[in-house]
């Protein structure tokens, strides 16, 4: 029996956004820049999405900029923001998505200053060591709303009304929140807001960031002006479109009373685990685990090979030895580090699911523990 455990990874596609996908595709045929009937009916979709989209957000239409997804977003908030700025610094934390520290990572070899906030041992941020970080020359602020990896929420309003305070562009990437708690850009007073389809039931390839009014960007890859000249490139209209019918399809609040009941069952047959962030606010479909001895990887493939389908740390660097960057600044080991496992539920997940994936984890162990010689 297959079991998807990896919701945070991606979200198989809604229904919904299927249909609104393929009818977009049969009857929005046009580029939504033509200026006949084709491109007309292409640009209507365009639009009606841009607006479903600002209406769930509660922004202005004009805010939201399409792009390719969350990655993107991200890159065209920060470089797209430094661009139009002299150097200067940077805050952003040391937990942050690739897509964050690696655009970040790029503009410091330039000459920008960074600085990386660690979080304390729950996997939060404290928004007291974002405001002492601050300098007089400090452009930028980028945090993410909740952690992929740890799905601990990080407390973005603080930040937002420090930044506001101190006149600090703000850049939240709330991939990771969209559909799981209340999404806030006013709230949060961010200037920037990245976020993905495909992590609420969307189609891979499509995503959006939302932009204040009056905060310019440079594009980063400059062409016909698309997107009120932020973004260039012919609209993917009907991966807007499914997108926008994927807002809302998913509440995964659902899932807190599952998730709840895995670990509570895990630390119980394993009392030697450690559940990561599990004091902090989290997102209520995301739990990240190690078991002390057993290797991530190894465990992931036999948990593959028994159905199950999880994530070893961060789904975006699955494929590499390194050990999650997230929890050795949680202060974890090298070895926990490797040898953490995420599960993140979604639709059609069970309560039977988790109490399985439990029972899966202590065989596997024993398994693997005989074979080394241990008891």
């Amino acid at each position: 029996m297959q079991r998807y455990l990896d919701f945070n990874a991606t979200c198989p596609p809604l229904e919904s956004a299927l249909d609104a996908q393929a009818q977009a595709a049969r009857q929005a045929c046009g580029n939504p820049s033509s200026l006949h009937w084709a491109g007309r009916n292409a640009r209507r979709v365009l639009d009606d999405a841009r607006d479903a989209l600002a209406g769930f957000l509660g922004v202005e239409s004009g805010s939201v900029v399409f792009t390719s997804g969350g990655t993107e977003s991200n890159n065209l908030a920060i470089s797209g923001f430094c661009a139009n700025h002299k150097q200067g610094h940077i805050i952003t934390t040391a937990i942050e998505h690739p897509a964050v520290l690696q655009p970040v990572e790029r503009l410091e070899q330039a000459g920008w200053q960074v600085t990386r906030v660690r979080p304390d041992k729950r996997g939060a941020v404290c928004a007291d060591d974002v405001a002492a970080a601050m300098r007089e020359d400090t452009r930028l602020v980028a945090v993410m709303a909740a952690n992929n990896e740890t799905g601990v929420v990080q407390p973005v309003a603080e930040i937002g009304a420090l930044c506001r305070e101190k006149g600090i562009a703000f850049m939240v990437d709330a991939v990771q929140m969209l559909g799981k708690t209340k999404i806030s850009m006013c709230d949060w007073q961010a200037d920037f807001m990245s976020l993905s389809a495909h992590k609420i039931g969307g189609p891979r390839g499509v995503g959006a960031l939302i932009v204040r009014r009056g905060m310019n960007l440079q594009e980063i890859a400059p062409g016909g002006g698309q997107e009120r000249k932020r973004r260039s490139g012919t609209e993917n209209v009907p991966g807007i479109a499914g997108f926008a019918a994927a807002l809302g399809g998913i509440d995964f609040n659902a899932y807190a009373t599952m998730r709840d009941a895995f670990e509570s069952a895990l630390l119980e047959a394993v009392p030697a685990a450690t559940v990561f962030g599990r004091d902090a606010q989290r997102t209520p479909n995301t739990s990240i685990f190690c078991i002390p001895g057993l290797d991530g990887e190894t465990m992931l493939m036999q948990l593959d090979l028994a159905g199950f389908a999880v994530a070893s740390g961060s789904a975006c660097s699955s494929g590499k030895r390194e050990p999650s960057h997230v929890l050795l600044a949680m202060g974890a080991t090298q070895e926990q580090a490797r040898s953490s496992i995420r599960v993140s539920f979604g639709p059609g997940n069970t309560q039977e699911d988790a109490i399985a994936l439990v029972g899966e984890l202590v065989r596997i162990r024993k398994r693997l523990r005989g074979m080394a010689g241990a008891a």
